[in-house]
């Protein structure tokens, strides 16, 4: 279907994974009927076996300056040992566990070139919301205009550092070397390089120090729905805090 209505990335790939969420929402308003699903195995959220692999390691500890230089590891879909491990570490440790993403994502993990193998922390980066209040009215763009430059926005979906790493400033410092290495790892995969950075952060459970203390701008609260619910049905009753980072200078000027 994508092939067919030319809805492609600026990689020149399809949209498929929107084209399926555009028909299934056709079908839930009434205006088509789809084939039934084929039943290609069990239904429901993916399941993410737990290994020796993600168990607990040695503590590390110290202040950021102390890990220079940090790395971050694209985690590449051809390598499945990393890519599982990603999914386990985050299905184990993170609060809202792991959920495939949908639409454009990159992840990486993030280790010290100092310290070699230890992973630190790990992190995803997707697709943005589809409508935020705060972040819309500080664009100031209108509804034709987000529609077109939507993809210019990358969400920051999953920001997990290791339980056992204990460093002060680590997050902040990786928020930091992300805004400099995201823009040039995102553009050869999806044809466009990104203009601004977003986050949603849990009211009830952090304060996002750490986004403040990587100079991202707090826009304001969420009213407590799903970041892609745009029929406002869905409510989780959980108000986030939305930050933003420009890339770019008149950043808001571009994305009108």
């Amino acid at each position: 279907m994508s092939w067919l209505l030319e809805w492609k990335r600026s990689s020149g790939r399809g949209k498929n994974q929107e084209c399926r969420q555009l028909l299934e929402r056709l079908q839930h308003d009434g205006w088509l009927q789809l084939p039934a699903v084929r039943n290609l195995g069990p239904r429901g959220p993916r399941r993410i076996a737990r290994t020796t692999q993600s168990e607990p390691q040695p503590e590390i500890t110290g202040v950021a300056g102390e890990l220079d230089p940090l790395i971050l590891s694209r985690i590449e879909p051809h390598h499945v040992g990393d890519s599982r491990l990603w999914n386990e570490l985050i299905d184990r440790y993170h609060y809202l566990g792991y959920r495939v993403p949908v639409g454009a994502q990159l992840r990486y993990f993030v280790r010290s070139q100092r310290l070699g193998e230890p992973i630190l922390a790990c992190l995803q980066w997707s697709s943005p919301a589809w409508k935020m209040a705060p972040r819309d009215r500080w664009i100031g763009w209108n509804p034709q205009q987000r529609v077109r430059n939507l993809q210019y926005i990358v969400n920051n979906s999953r920001f997990l550092i290791l339980p056992w790493v204990q460093v002060a400033g680590l997050a902040s410092q990786i928020l930091a070397r992300c805004a400099r290495q995201l823009p040039q790892d995102w553009e050869p995969l999806y044809g466009y390089r990104p203009l601004l950075l977003e986050t949603l952060v849990d009211a009830r459970r952090f304060s996002g120090t750490c986004y403040r203390a990587a100079n991202w701008i707090l826009l304001g609260q969420t009213q407590g729905r799903g970041r892609m619910d745009r029929r406002h049905r869905l409510h989780d009753a959980s108000p986030k805090w939305v930050y933003v980072y420009p890339l770019c200078r008149g950043v808001q000027i571009r994305l009108r």
